[in-house]
């Protein structure tokens, strides 16, 4: 078997060369807390999540997983006039390796499709590994869909029409929240939205050795996300699908799916995957695999075509969804 990497995008590759010096794809367990003291997370701080005035802001405390902390959500309101029809909601789950992030990451991207197609945003705070492994963070986002849902109306929402979404370990939260919720019983979400989601602790696809020390996240950084989030579970027999959603054994039942992924990362295979299990259980998918991506490519090079059409993607799904 080759582990010779598909070709990066031109563009994507010219915005790697502009990041490399600060942004290394081989994150091990000693450069977490760098990486959470970093500018990154400190930069979201600045972001204006009004939109200029197009959205009430406001971080509500509500109740978490029994026996657990609180919980934080950062809910956003258009402030243009209520419809006659209460508004659907985006219910984001943030990336950031199981170990990194808070609900203002990503959370610029749901509000650009809450502002097209007048979407109320809720965005969740979780605890992170490795201080808070298994299942605390995927808890803390069941507790907080099952508080939306109750309290959509409260919101100005709809809350047979909640989509959840989320990129990278959100993405992953974000299948395994759709997984939980069809298991317990909860409500049904209208769709799900997988961008470049974490899937699988095994960390041993083609795809994880071809892209071993390039991009952003390659196999050394997913053993260090997987590890913190499993301890020694990771990569053995006994690990839950409610952490790791490619382990999940029947994929039927489960709400619309949206995925995507670049082809030269190292979750492509795992998504691939994904949605050909969800189309054999029954299921309705849309998978979209772009040429030359890396991981998270549509927020680091945004303006780049590529990224352009990713982000039509997504709002295009949504629309056709909420449609229906």
């Amino acid at each position: 078997m080759t582990s010779v990497p598909p070709p990066f995008d031109p563009e994507l590759a010219a915005a790697l060369e502009l990041i490399k010096d600060v942004i290394s794809p081989g994150m091990t367990p000693q450069d977490i807390d760098v990486v959470r003291q970093g500018p990154g997370i400190a930069l979201l701080a600045d972001l204006d999540l009004t939109q200029a005035g197009a959205f009430e802001v406001e971080d509500r405390a509500v109740p978490g997983p029994q026996g657990a902390p609180e919980i934080s959500l950062l809910i956003c309101r258009p402030t243009s006039p209520a419809p006659d029809r209460p508004r659907p909601v985006v219910y984001h789950v943030h990336g950031g390796g199981m170990v990194l992030g808070n609900n203002r990451v990503g959370v610029d991207v749901a509000l650009d499709w809450a502002r097209e197609l007048d979407m109320i945003v809720v965005s969740v705070e979780y605890r992170l590994a490795p201080e808070h492994p298994h299942p605390a963070p995927v808890e803390d986002v069941y507790a907080g869909l099952l508080w939306t849902a109750e309290h959509a109306k409260e919101l100005g929402g709809d809350p047979d029409r909640i989509v959840i979404a989320g990129a990278s370990a959100g993405g992953g939260l974000s299948a395994a929240l759709a997984l939980l919720l069809r298991d317990r019983g909860g409500p049904r979400p209208l769709g799900q939205l997988l961008m470049c989601p974490m899937l699988d602790d095994r960390n041993d696809t083609p795809s994880s050795h071809q892209m071993a020390g390039l991009g952003i996240w390659d196999r050394t950084a997913n053993e260090t996300g997987w590890t913190a989030l499993l301890g020694e579970r990771r990569g053995g027999p006994d690990v839950s699908p409610y952490a790791a959603p490619a382990r999940a054994e029947d994929l039927s039942g489960l709400p619309p799916a949206f995925l995507d992924v670049g082809s030269a990362e190292t979750f492509r295979d795992e998504v691939v995957a994904y949605a050909s299990r969800i189309w054999q259980a029954g299921g309705v998918a849309e998978l979209h695999v772009w040429p030359g991506g890396f991981h998270g490519f549509d927020g680091f090079a945004p303006q780049a075509a590529l990224s352009r059409s990713a982000r039509a993607a997504h709002l295009d799904w949504l629309r056709r969804l909420l449609a229906e």
